[in-house]
């Protein structure tokens, strides 16, 4: 899926190599925003990060989850059912 290139003079950086460090990121910048400390000229650029980092974080546990549907023969399972 191409990424849409930032307005002139904007970078952006780039997303992180695991769910992991992608959590831990949004985790970050939820607090900052929830915190009310962060500037004013900060907050869209501090909501566009989070919304990519959550879209990463879903992307990646779709794949994971059809990777699962592929070893259960297609089928969805709960965790706590019983073979």
């Amino acid at each position: 899926m191409p990424s849409k290139a930032p307005p002139a003079g904007e970078t952006r950086a780039p997303l992180p190599d695991t769910y992991e460090e992608a959590l831990q990121e949004l985790e970050q910048l939820v607090a900052r925003l929830e915190s009310g400390q962060m500037p004013l000229g900060e907050l869209l650029g501090g909501y566009q990060r989070g919304a990519a980092l959550l879209a990463f974080c879903r992307d990646r546990l779709q794949a994971v989850e059809d990777q699962i549907k592929v070893l259960d023969d297609g089928q969805l399972r709960n965790w706590d059912a019983q073979p």
